[in-house]
C-alpha cells in the first residue's frame, strides 16, 4: 500500500505529460532513448518513500519525555530511521498499547496537539457513544444508577478512536512508512517485555473489579513483576493494522472481532466502527507571559480551564505579590479561581458537535478579568456565587491516562494524551484481538442529579435543580464525552518552547497550571518545577483541598488551611507530567519523579 506522506511532490499533470511527449516527437535533436526515459519518468507516480529535502535542524537534537523506557526506546529508533516528531509519537502510542495495557491502548481514545512546520494543529480522536446508547442506560427501573455498569463490562465501552487518530496523524504529517512506525510495537507484543512492579500493582487492584464479570484474567492473569509478558493475539492485530492501514481496525477483521465481542453484551456495532472518524479541530490559542499557549478545545474541558487559570492568575498578580508559593494564602487564592473555572466547565462544556460551546466568551480577557475581580483575599471558602455553574450532578472521570511529549530536531512537536479511562478500561479484552476496550461511557453524566466521583458540577437551572436537557455532557448517540485531557504546547517567537501534559482526571488542568506557573512565575528549572508540591481544588466537594501521596501537606500548612475553613484530604494518586522545555536551541526534557518515566535527548 502506498502511504501519502507530508510534503511529497505532486504527480505531473496530464498537460505536462503531453507536452513532454510532444517535445520528444517534434524535437529530433533529442535521442529517442532519452525521450522514452523522460516520458516514463514523468508518467510514473512517485514512490511512497519520495520526500522533499528535510529542512535544516532548528534544535541541537530531538527529545522525548515518556511514561516508560520502552516508548522512549521506540522514539529513539524512529528518529534514527529519519522519522519526525509525528512518526515518533505514533510509534510511541502503539508501543504503549503493548507495554502499558492499563492506559496505553488500541481500544480507547484521546487528543493530540501538534506543531508541524511552525503551524499548530489539534486532533480529536476521543471515543464516541454507540448509536444504541441512551441517557438512561445505566439506571434501574427506579431511576437509580446500577453500580459498576458504566465502568465494568461490555456496556461501559464507547467506540474507540485511537487507531484512526494515529492513522490520520501519521498519514498527514509522518515521513516514514506506516509499517515502520508499528514495527516496535509488534516487536514488544511478539517477543515480550519485562513487567514493571507498578504495572502488576495496578493489575492486581483492577482485577478485583473485573473478577467473574469479564475475560480480563484470561489475558492478564499472568502479568507478574519481573516476568516477560508476550501478547501474540495483540501482535497479530498490530500486524493487520500495519499491513492494511488504520481503517482495518474499523472495517476489517479486527472490526469483526469487536462486533462479535459486543454481540449480545454491549452496544458497539460494525456500523458504529465503520462510521468512526477522528476529527481535526482548531486548537485553542491564547497569549500568556509572552508565550502563545496552544491547547485542547472541546470536547476537552482542559484547554479552556487551563487558559482561564493562567489568565485569572495573571489578572490577580497584585494579590499574589509577596505571597509565598504553596502557602495557605496562595492556595486560598488559587482555590477561589478554581471554583470559577470548574463552575464554567460543567455548565458549558461538552461535545461541540452536539451543542455549541461559547469558547470565545469563556477565554475572553474581559470576561476573565471580571471573574478574577470577584476573588477576594479574605473570601470564605465556598461563599462566593458560582454562577453560571452551580451545585448539581457530575460525571466521573478516572485519572488513569497516558501522556508523552516529543520534539524533533526540526522544531516539530507533539503533546499526546490518551486513555482507556479507568485502569485497564472496562476489563473486556477482544477475543482474538488481544486488546482491552475502554470504559469511556462513564465520562458522560450518567444521571442528571447527584454527585459523581470527581465532584465536578453538572448543569443546573436558575433554581439549582439539574436540567438534563441543558446538560452538554449527557449520554446521546454518537456524542463524545467531556474530558480533562490537556495536551499543551507553548510557542515563543513562532517556535516551540514547551510541550507538556499529564494524566490525572480533573486534576490534569490544575497540575499543568501549577507546573507552568512554577516555570514562569517562580523561575524554576524543569526538574524542580515537576518535583514541587501540588494541590487540587474544584467546585465540588466545596471547601476541600486535595494533596498527593508524593508530597503530602505539611502539618502546619494543613492546620492553616483548616483555620481558613477548608477540609484537607489526600487523593489516592499522583500525576505523571511528561514535558520538554526548549531553551533557545536546546531541548530540556523532564519526567515526573512521581512516575517511572524517561526523559531523553536524542542526537
Amino acid at each position: 500500500m502506498s502511504i501519502p506522506t507530508h510534503g511529497a511532490f505532486r504527480a505531473p499533470s496530464a498537460r505536462a505529460l503531453a507536452s513532454a511527449r510532444f517535445s520528444c516527437r517534434t524535437r529530433r535533436v533529442l535521442a529517442s532513448a532519452w525521450c522514452a526515459a523522460l516520458a516514463a519518468n514523468l508518467a510514473a507516480p512517485l514512490s511512497a518513500g519520495a520526500k522533499t529535502p528535510p529542512p535544516k535542524p532548528a534544535l541541537d537534537g530531538a527529545a522525548v519525555a515518556a511514561p516508560d523506557g520502552y516508548s522512549a526506546d521506540t522514539a529513539q529508533q524512529i528518529f534514527a530511521e529519519g522519522g519526525n516528531a509525528v512518526d515518533a509519537a505514533v510509534a510511541m502510542a502503539f508501543t504503549l498499547a503493548v507495554t502499558r495495557p492499563d492506559a496505553g491502548n488500541l481500544g480507547g481514545g484521546g487528543f493530540m496537539t501538534l506543531l508541524v512546520d511552525g503551524k499548530p494543529y489539534f486532533l480529536d480522536y476521543r471515543e464516541r457513544a454507540p448509536q444504541q446508547a441512551n441517557r438512561d442506560m445505566y439506571l434501574d427501573d427506579k431511576g437509580n444508577v446500577v453500580p459498576g455498569m458504566s465502568t465494568v463490562g461490555h456496556r461501559a465501552a464507547a467506540v474507540p478512536g485511537t487507531v484512526d487518530g494515529m492513522w490520520q496523524a501519521q498519514r498527514r504529517f509522518g515521513k516514514l512508512k506506516w509499517k515502520q512506525v508499528l514495527a516496535p510495537a509488534i516487536h514488544y507484543a511478539t517477543d515480550g517485555f519485562q513487567v514493571d512492579p507498578r504495572l502488576q500493582q495496578r493489575r492486581d487492584a483492577a482485577a478485583k473489579s473485573f473478577a467473574s464479570k469479564t475475560n480480563f484474567d484470561a489475558y492478564f492473569g499472568n502479568l507478574k513483576a519481573g516476568a516477560t509478558l508476550r501478547q501474540p493475539e495483540l501482535a497479530q492485530t498490530l500486524g493487520r493494522i500495519a499491513s492494511d492501514g488504520g481503517r482495518e481496525f474499523y472495517e476489517g477483521r479486527t472490526a469483526q472481532m469487536i462486533a462479535a465481542q459486543m454481540y449480545g453484551h454491549g452496544l458497539i456495532t460494525s456500523q458504529d466502527l465503520s462510521q468512526y472518524k477522528a476529527l481535526w479541530r482548531e486548537p485553542l490559542a491564547a497569549g500568556w507571559h509572552g508565550y502563545r499557549v496552544i491547547t485542547a478545545p472541546p470536547p476537552s474541558s482542559g484547554g479552556i480551564g487551563l487558559i482561564q487559570l493562567l489568565k485569572m492568575r495573571a489578572a490577580l498578580q497584585p494579590a499574589f505579590d509577596g505571597v509565598a508559593l504553596n502557602s495557605a494564602p496562595y492556595i486560598h487564592l488559587i482555590a477561589q479561581i478554581e471554583d470559577r473555572v470548574f463552575a464554567d466547565r460543567q455548565r458549558y462544556i461538552g461535545d461541540p458537535d452536539a451543542s455549541p460551546v461559547p469558547v470565545a466568551k469563556l477565554i475572553d480577557d474581559a470576561y476573565l478579568a471580571q471573574r478574577a475581580a470577584e476573588v477576594k483575599t479574605g473570601e470564605a471558602p465556598g461563599a462566593a456565587p458560582k454562577k453560571p455553574g452551580v451545585d448539581g450532578a457530575a460525571a466521573t472521570e478516572e485519572a488513569q491516562t497516558t501522556h508523552f511529549s516529543v520534539v524533533d530536531k526540526w522544531g516539530n512537536a507533539v503533546s499526546n494524551s490518551y486513555t482507556l479511562n479507568g485502569d485497564f478500561g472496562s476489563g473486556v479484552v477482544v477475543d482474538g484481538g488481544g486488546f482491552l476496550l475502554n470504559d469511556a461511557m462513564d465520562d458522560f453524566l450518567i444521571k442528571p442529579a447527584g454527585a459523581g466521583a470527581t465532584g465536578a458540577s453538572g448543569a443546573a437551572s436558575a433554581s439549582g435543580a439539574a436540567d438534563a436537557d441543558a446538560e452538554p455532557n449527557m449520554i446521546a448517540p454518537g456524542r463524545r464525552p467531556i474530558s480533562s485531557m490537556t495536551p499543551t504546547l507553548l510557542m515563543k517567537d513562532g517556535k516551540i518552547a514547551l510541550a507538556i501534559g499529564t494524566p490525572g482526571g480533573s486534576r490534569i488542568l490544575t497540575t499543568i497550571f501549577q507546573v507552568m506557573t512554577n516555570l514562569s512565575d517562580f523561575d524554576m528549572a524543569p526538574t524542580d518545577a515537576l518535583a514541587a508540591m501540588r494541590f487540587h481544588h474544584q467546585l465540588l466537594p466545596q471547601k476541600t483541598i486535595y494533596f498527593e501521596p508524593y508530597h503530602p501537606a505539611p502539618e502546619e500548612l494543613a492546620t492553616q488551611l483548616k483555620d481558613l475553613g477548608y477540609t484537607v484530604e489526600q487523593q489516592p494518586f499522583n500525576g505523571d507530567v511528561q514535558m520538554i522545555r526548549v531553551n533557545g536551541a536546546t531541548p530540556e526534557p523532564a519526567s515526573d519523579p512521581r512516575g517511572a518515566g524517561v526523559a531523553r535527548v536524542i542526537r
